[in-house]
């Protein structure tokens, strides 16, 4: 399937690994020149050679910085100043006790799983609707739905971009600019593999016992793969997905039991 998007120029955040990684590959695959963002030098430059290797006919431009911060979305705007396309991902904040979490540590939360994606939207989208096209979509958790106890910092602060964005998809797509929510469920990611070592750790079991453990409770009894993910993305980001803005496309494997 031809999405309509070749040409097209993206940014991606925290695209070195996982998820975000995924979604750089599957745009590029389509055509898409992307800008890939991370903190780790070594490992961007990894994960950006190997799409250039697969895909020599679109430009990889890697940008290394902490996109949570002014100076790396500074960054990562000159690179790409005029994106179409921005998917917007940053690692999730540390699973606790709420009772232990301080004032900074829900101020740190926000600034990277809300107000970070909210400034690059502020700082795109209208140059997207000038153009009349534009796909925005937020990679955020499945605990948008069902929030997970442990993950309160997590919750509070997907919960509150989804709750943003809600408001804002409904005036830019009169201009063919969506934005869309991506939650993933459990993934076959390093974020999953390292909450299993800590349970791992408290059992004085195998992280690998752990995670056949967690993967046999999913409905599809695996976990999810991050191509799978990365393709789901670029439909999303397609030319003819433009009648979808404003959802959040859950991917957890049937995990959730509600209907809506």
């Amino acid at each position: 399937m031809d999405l309509g998007i070749k040409g097209r120029r993206a940014i991606i955040c925290a695209s070195s690994k996982g998820l975000g990684r995924a979604c750089a590959m599957q745009l590029a695959s389509e055509g898409v020149h992307v800008t890939m963002t991370a903190r780790g030098a070594e490992a961007l430059k990894q994960a950006a050679d190997e799409i250039r290797k697969a895909n020599p006919g679109v430009t990889v431009t890697e940008v290394v910085g902490d996109i949570t911060t002014p100076e790396g979305r500074a960054d990562v705007l000159k690179a790409c100043p005029d994106p179409d396309i921005l998917i917007n991902n940053a690692g999730g904040p540390p699973p606790g006790d709420f009772r232990n979490w301080t004032r900074d540590d829900w101020i740190k939360a926000l600034d990277a799983n809300m107000l970070t994606p909210i400034e690059l939207i502020k700082a795109t989208v209208d140059g997207m609707m000038a153009r009349k096209f534009g796909r925005i979509v937020n990679i955020t958790s499945a605990a948008v739905k069902a929030p997970i106890e442990i993950l309160g910092l997590s919750n509070g602060a997907r919960a509150g971009l989804t709750g943003f964005v809600a408001g804002i998809a409904r005036k830019t797509v009169i201009n063919n600019v969506t934005i869309n929510g991506l939650l993933p469920g459990p993934f076959n990611t390093d974020r999953l593999r390292g909450t299993a070592k800590g349970e791992a750790d408290k059992r004085g079991l195998p992280v690998d016992q752990i995670l056949a453990e967690r993967a046999k409770l999913n409905p599809a009894g695996r976990f999810g793969d991050a191509d799978e993910f990365g393709q789901a993305c670029a439909f999303l980001c397609g030319a003819k997905a433009g009648f979808i803005t404003g959802q959040n496309l859950l991917m957890d494997g049937g995990a959730f039991p509600g209907t809506l």
